[in-house]
Protein backbone atom coordinates (compact mmCIF):
# COMPACT_ATOMS: atom_id res chain seq x y z
CA UNK A 1 0.00 0.00 0.00
CA UNK A 2 2.53 2.60 -1.42
CA UNK A 3 1.95 6.33 -1.62
CA UNK A 4 2.49 6.79 -5.62
CA UNK A 5 4.91 9.77 -4.85
CA UNK A 6 7.98 9.91 -3.04
CA UNK A 7 7.44 10.26 1.03
CA UNK A 8 10.15 10.97 3.55
CA UNK A 9 7.78 8.57 6.78
CA UNK A 10 6.06 5.12 6.91
CA UNK A 11 2.74 7.78 7.82
CA UNK A 12 3.17 10.99 6.04
CA UNK A 13 1.31 14.48 7.33
CA UNK A 14 -0.47 16.13 4.48
CA UNK A 15 -1.32 19.81 3.93
CA UNK A 16 -5.26 19.60 3.06
CA UNK A 17 -6.44 21.38 0.29
CA UNK A 18 -8.05 24.59 1.54
CA UNK A 19 -9.18 27.73 -0.72
CA UNK A 20 -7.58 30.73 0.17
CA UNK A 21 -5.09 29.25 2.40
CA UNK A 22 -3.63 26.38 0.98
CA UNK A 23 -1.21 28.99 -1.37
CA UNK A 24 2.04 28.93 -2.47
CA UNK A 25 3.52 30.61 0.83
CA UNK A 26 1.45 28.59 3.47
CA UNK A 27 2.58 24.92 1.86
CA UNK A 28 6.34 26.33 1.67
CA UNK A 29 6.51 27.28 5.45
CA UNK A 30 3.61 24.29 6.29
CA UNK A 31 6.89 22.42 4.41
CA UNK A 32 9.51 23.60 6.40
CA UNK A 33 7.79 23.08 9.58
CA UNK A 34 7.41 19.19 8.31
CA UNK A 35 4.58 18.58 6.06
CA UNK A 36 5.45 16.01 4.13
CA UNK A 37 2.86 16.41 1.00
CA UNK A 38 0.60 19.40 -0.27
CA UNK A 39 -2.15 19.80 -1.91
CA UNK A 40 -3.45 22.73 -4.20
CA UNK A 41 -6.05 24.94 -3.34
CA UNK A 42 -9.45 23.37 -5.15
CA UNK A 43 -9.46 24.39 -8.74
CA UNK A 44 -11.95 24.94 -11.34
CA UNK A 45 -12.39 22.51 -14.46
CA UNK A 46 -14.12 24.90 -16.36
CA UNK A 47 -11.95 27.28 -15.05
CA UNK A 48 -9.02 26.03 -15.95
CA UNK A 49 -10.56 24.89 -19.76
CA UNK A 50 -11.44 28.59 -20.31
CA UNK A 51 -8.23 30.30 -19.55
CA UNK A 52 -9.40 31.84 -16.49
CA UNK A 53 -6.13 33.76 -14.98
CA UNK A 54 -7.34 33.53 -11.51
CA UNK A 55 -8.08 30.19 -11.69
CA UNK A 56 -4.54 29.04 -13.86
CA UNK A 57 -2.85 30.93 -10.71
CA UNK A 58 -3.99 28.88 -8.57
CA UNK A 59 -1.89 25.79 -10.03
CA UNK A 60 1.30 27.49 -9.75
CA UNK A 61 4.17 26.03 -7.50
CA UNK A 62 7.49 26.25 -6.25
CA UNK A 63 9.87 23.49 -6.91
CA UNK A 64 10.31 23.78 -2.54
CA UNK A 65 7.05 22.14 -2.69
CA UNK A 66 7.31 18.63 -3.98
CA UNK A 67 5.99 16.48 -3.78
CA UNK A 68 2.30 18.36 -4.56
CA UNK A 69 -0.44 17.53 -5.68
CA UNK A 70 -3.05 19.41 -8.00
CA UNK A 71 -6.63 19.67 -6.86
CA UNK A 72 -9.78 19.83 -9.56
CA UNK A 73 -13.20 20.08 -9.12
CA UNK A 74 -16.16 19.66 -11.45
CA UNK A 75 -19.07 17.44 -12.58
CA UNK A 76 -18.17 16.80 -16.34
CA UNK A 77 -15.57 13.85 -17.08
CA UNK A 78 -14.81 15.37 -20.13
CA UNK A 79 -14.27 19.26 -18.66
CA UNK A 80 -12.16 17.34 -15.71
CA UNK A 81 -10.39 15.26 -17.84
CA UNK A 82 -9.14 18.31 -20.62
CA UNK A 83 -8.31 20.22 -17.24
CA UNK A 84 -6.12 17.12 -15.93
CA UNK A 85 -4.35 16.81 -19.24
CA UNK A 86 -3.78 20.52 -18.95
CA UNK A 87 -2.16 20.98 -15.98
CA UNK A 88 -0.16 17.99 -16.50
CA UNK A 89 1.51 19.21 -19.42
CA UNK A 90 2.12 23.04 -18.30
CA UNK A 91 2.58 22.90 -14.71
CA UNK A 92 3.71 19.20 -13.97
CA UNK A 93 2.87 18.05 -10.16
CA UNK A 94 3.04 14.86 -8.76
CA UNK A 95 -0.16 13.87 -8.87
CA UNK A 96 -3.73 14.47 -9.70
CA UNK A 97 -6.24 15.12 -6.91
CA UNK A 98 -9.92 14.86 -7.20
CA UNK A 99 -12.16 16.68 -5.02
CA UNK A 100 -15.37 15.01 -4.13
CA UNK A 101 -15.64 16.31 -0.73
CA UNK A 102 -15.98 20.25 -0.63
CA UNK A 103 -19.29 21.02 0.32
CA UNK A 104 -19.33 24.75 -0.16
CA UNK A 105 -22.65 25.62 -2.63
CA UNK A 106 -20.75 27.37 -5.30
CA UNK A 107 -19.58 24.25 -5.93
CA UNK A 108 -22.36 21.55 -5.01
CA UNK A 109 -24.64 23.43 -6.34
CA UNK A 110 -23.50 22.58 -10.16
CA UNK A 111 -22.59 19.14 -8.88
CA UNK A 112 -18.96 19.16 -8.49
CA UNK A 113 -17.44 18.28 -4.94
CA UNK A 114 -19.58 16.22 -2.91
CA UNK A 115 -22.06 17.13 -4.88
CA UNK A 116 -20.99 14.17 -6.91
CA UNK A 117 -21.94 11.53 -4.06
CA UNK A 118 -25.49 11.78 -5.15
CA UNK A 119 -24.26 9.95 -8.40
CA UNK A 120 -21.85 7.18 -7.90
CA UNK A 121 -21.91 6.58 -11.64
CA UNK A 122 -20.91 9.96 -11.84
CA UNK A 123 -17.68 9.32 -9.44
CA UNK A 124 -16.15 6.85 -11.20
CA UNK A 125 -17.07 8.38 -14.77
CA UNK A 126 -15.20 11.12 -13.59
CA UNK A 127 -11.84 8.99 -12.02
CA UNK A 128 -12.09 6.84 -15.46
CA UNK A 129 -11.97 10.35 -17.56
CA UNK A 130 -9.20 11.84 -15.21
CA UNK A 131 -6.78 8.97 -15.35
CA UNK A 132 -7.05 8.29 -19.01
CA UNK A 133 -5.89 11.84 -19.42
CA UNK A 134 -2.92 12.04 -17.67
CA UNK A 135 0.08 9.61 -16.97
CA UNK A 136 0.58 11.25 -13.25
CA UNK A 137 -0.94 9.19 -10.63
CA UNK A 138 -5.04 10.02 -9.22
CA UNK A 139 -6.29 10.61 -6.36
CA UNK A 140 -9.07 11.14 -4.83
CA UNK A 141 -10.71 13.32 -1.67
CA UNK A 142 -14.42 12.55 -0.67
CA UNK A 143 -16.77 12.18 2.43
CA UNK A 144 -18.61 9.96 3.62
CA UNK A 145 -21.68 10.40 1.52
CA UNK A 146 -24.33 13.23 0.44
CA UNK A 147 -26.31 13.12 3.84
CA UNK A 148 -27.48 10.45 6.03
CA UNK A 149 -29.51 8.63 4.34
CA UNK A 150 -26.97 8.16 1.49
CA UNK A 151 -23.74 7.92 3.77
CA UNK A 152 -21.61 4.96 2.79
CA UNK A 153 -18.32 5.93 2.92
CA UNK A 154 -16.97 1.97 2.05
CA UNK A 155 -18.96 1.83 -0.91
CA UNK A 156 -17.58 5.54 -2.23
CA UNK A 157 -14.13 4.47 -1.52
CA UNK A 158 -14.33 0.52 -3.02
CA UNK A 159 -15.75 2.34 -6.01
CA UNK A 160 -13.23 4.84 -6.11
CA UNK A 161 -10.58 2.32 -5.84
CA UNK A 162 -11.71 0.17 -8.53
CA UNK A 163 -11.93 3.04 -11.51
CA UNK A 164 -8.21 3.63 -10.44
CA UNK A 165 -7.20 5.55 -7.57
CA UNK A 166 -3.97 5.49 -6.10
CA UNK A 167 -4.97 6.74 -3.02
CA UNK A 168 -7.94 8.18 -1.51
CA UNK A 169 -8.71 10.75 1.37
CA UNK A 170 -11.88 10.30 3.81
CA UNK A 171 -13.36 13.01 5.49
CA UNK A 172 -15.59 11.40 8.01
CA UNK A 173 -18.80 13.86 7.85
CA UNK A 174 -21.48 14.12 4.89
CA UNK A 175 -22.00 17.50 2.94
CA UNK A 176 -25.42 18.17 4.81
CA UNK A 177 -23.30 17.87 8.00
CA UNK A 178 -21.13 20.41 7.15
CA UNK A 179 -18.36 21.10 9.77
CA UNK A 180 -20.83 20.51 12.22
CA UNK A 181 -21.01 17.31 14.83
CA UNK A 182 -17.91 14.95 15.46
CA UNK A 183 -15.96 13.28 12.27
CA UNK A 184 -16.65 9.50 12.69
CA UNK A 185 -13.32 8.70 13.00
CA UNK A 186 -14.45 4.56 12.92
CA UNK A 187 -15.63 5.36 9.59
CA UNK A 188 -11.60 5.87 8.58
CA UNK A 189 -11.05 2.93 9.75
CA UNK A 190 -13.71 0.75 8.03
CA UNK A 191 -12.43 2.26 4.71
CA UNK A 192 -8.68 1.62 6.02
CA UNK A 193 -9.99 -2.40 6.39
CA UNK A 194 -11.74 -1.95 3.33
CA UNK A 195 -9.16 -0.98 0.77
CA UNK A 196 -5.98 -1.96 -0.72
CA UNK A 197 -4.68 1.41 -1.68
CA UNK A 198 -3.11 4.34 0.56
CA UNK A 199 -6.28 5.72 3.08
CA UNK A 200 -5.60 8.89 4.40
CA UNK A 201 -7.41 10.36 7.45
CA UNK A 202 -8.72 13.82 7.89
CA UNK A 203 -11.00 15.98 10.22
CA UNK A 204 -10.94 17.00 13.73
CA UNK A 205 -7.23 17.14 13.66
CA UNK A 206 -7.04 20.44 16.38
CA UNK A 207 -3.46 19.15 17.76
CA UNK A 208 -0.79 16.92 17.52
CA UNK A 209 -2.11 14.34 20.17
CA UNK A 210 -5.48 14.72 17.91
CA UNK A 211 -3.36 13.04 14.50
CA UNK A 212 -1.58 10.81 16.53
CA UNK A 213 -4.90 9.43 18.25
CA UNK A 214 -6.35 9.30 14.29
CA UNK A 215 -3.55 6.98 13.54
CA UNK A 216 -3.86 4.87 16.38
CA UNK A 217 -7.65 4.66 16.00
CA UNK A 218 -7.96 4.01 12.70
CA UNK A 219 -4.54 2.60 11.13
CA UNK A 220 -4.89 5.25 8.27
CA UNK A 221 -1.70 5.12 6.06
CA UNK A 222 -1.14 8.90 6.11
CA UNK A 223 -3.03 12.05 7.93
CA UNK A 224 -4.23 15.22 6.69
CA UNK A 225 -4.31 18.51 9.00
CA UNK A 226 -6.72 21.18 7.70
CA UNK A 227 -8.10 23.95 9.90
CA UNK A 228 -5.41 22.65 13.02
CA UNK A 229 -2.88 24.67 10.66
CA UNK A 230 -4.02 27.53 10.67
CA UNK A 231 -1.90 29.98 12.22
CA UNK A 232 -0.03 26.54 14.08
CA UNK A 233 2.21 25.53 10.90
CA UNK A 234 4.61 23.75 13.86
CA UNK A 235 1.62 20.98 14.31
CA UNK A 236 3.40 19.36 11.86
CA UNK A 237 6.88 19.06 13.38
CA UNK A 238 4.74 17.98 16.82
CA UNK A 239 2.66 15.69 15.22
CA UNK A 240 6.23 14.24 13.67
CA UNK A 241 7.98 13.92 17.04
CA UNK A 242 4.67 11.79 18.81
CA UNK A 243 4.32 9.47 15.81
CA UNK A 244 8.44 9.17 16.12
CA UNK A 245 7.93 8.16 20.17
CA UNK A 246 9.34 11.71 20.96
CA UNK A 247 8.11 14.61 23.25
CA UNK A 248 6.96 17.42 21.12
CA UNK A 249 8.85 20.56 20.90
CA UNK A 250 6.38 23.10 22.70
CA UNK A 251 4.04 25.02 21.40
CA UNK A 252 6.40 28.72 20.74
CA UNK A 253 5.85 32.20 22.67
CA UNK A 254 4.98 35.25 21.26
CA UNK A 255 8.44 36.45 19.91
CA UNK A 256 8.80 32.53 18.20
CA UNK A 257 5.50 32.68 16.86
CA UNK A 258 5.72 36.34 15.48
CA UNK A 259 9.04 35.47 14.09
CA UNK A 260 7.37 32.63 11.75
CA UNK A 261 4.64 35.40 10.96
CA UNK A 262 6.87 37.71 9.56
CA UNK A 263 8.59 34.95 7.38
CA UNK A 264 5.04 33.86 6.19
CA UNK A 265 4.92 37.80 5.43
CA UNK A 266 7.83 37.84 3.17
CA UNK A 267 6.78 34.55 1.29
CA UNK A 268 3.71 36.08 0.60
CA UNK A 269 5.29 39.44 -0.95
CA UNK A 270 7.45 37.67 -2.85
CA UNK A 271 4.94 36.06 -4.90
CA UNK A 272 2.20 38.57 -4.19
CA UNK A 273 3.78 41.89 -4.13
CA UNK A 274 2.60 44.44 -1.52
CA UNK A 275 -0.52 45.71 -2.46
CA UNK A 276 -3.89 46.54 0.08
CA UNK A 277 -5.07 43.36 -1.25
CA UNK A 278 -2.40 41.12 -0.38
CA UNK A 279 -2.17 42.77 3.20
CA UNK A 280 -6.51 42.42 3.66
CA UNK A 281 -5.80 38.81 2.82
CA UNK A 282 -3.20 38.17 5.08
CA UNK A 283 -5.05 39.82 8.18
CA UNK A 284 -6.61 35.95 8.82
CA UNK A 285 -3.17 34.65 8.95
CA UNK A 286 -2.13 37.47 11.85
CA UNK A 287 -5.28 36.67 14.23
CA UNK A 288 -3.99 32.95 14.05
CA UNK A 289 -0.70 33.67 14.66
CA UNK A 290 -2.33 36.24 17.72
CA UNK A 291 -4.33 33.83 19.13
CA UNK A 292 -3.95 32.53 23.14
CA UNK A 293 -1.97 35.35 23.53
CA UNK A 294 -2.21 37.95 26.53
CA UNK A 295 -4.00 41.05 24.76
CA UNK A 296 -4.36 39.04 22.08
CA UNK A 297 -7.54 41.20 21.22
CA UNK A 298 -6.04 44.73 21.10
CA UNK A 299 -3.43 43.08 18.98
CA UNK A 300 -5.46 41.60 16.53
CA UNK A 301 -7.43 45.12 16.44
CA UNK A 302 -4.46 46.86 15.21
CA UNK A 303 -3.15 44.12 13.07
CA UNK A 304 -6.90 43.66 11.00
CA UNK A 305 -6.45 47.33 10.25
CA UNK A 306 -3.56 46.71 8.03
CA UNK A 307 -3.21 48.41 4.61
CA UNK A 308 0.10 47.05 3.88
CA UNK A 309 2.67 44.33 4.80
CA UNK A 310 5.08 46.98 5.80
CA UNK A 311 2.95 47.89 8.80
CA UNK A 312 3.00 44.39 10.17
CA UNK A 313 6.66 44.59 11.83
CA UNK A 314 5.77 47.45 13.86
CA UNK A 315 2.93 46.57 15.23
CA UNK A 316 4.70 43.44 16.68
CA UNK A 317 7.55 45.20 17.79
CA UNK A 318 5.26 47.21 19.73
CA UNK A 319 3.44 44.17 21.51
CA UNK A 320 6.72 42.38 22.51
CA UNK A 321 8.29 46.05 23.81
CA UNK A 322 5.24 48.13 25.27
CA UNK A 323 7.69 50.59 26.24
CA UNK A 324 8.89 51.05 22.74
CA UNK A 325 5.17 52.04 21.55
CA UNK A 326 4.70 54.81 24.20
CA UNK A 327 8.13 56.19 23.52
Amino acid sequence: MAFPYPVRYDVPLFLAPMAGISEPPFRRLCRSFGADVVVSEFLSSEGLRRGIKSVHDGAFFTPQERPIGIQLYGAEPESMAEAAALVTRHYEPDFIDINFGCPVKKVVQRNGGSGCLKDLGLVTGIVHAVRAATPLPVTAKTRSGWDDSVRDPVRIALACQEAGVAALTLHPRTRAQMYRGAARWEEIKAVVDALDIPVVGNGDIKTPEDAARMHEETGCAGIMIARGSFGNPWIFQQTRDLLAGRVPKPTPGASERFAVARHHARLVLETQGDSRRTALEFRKHLGWYTRGLPGSADLRGRLHQIDSMTEIDGILRDYLDPERAVV
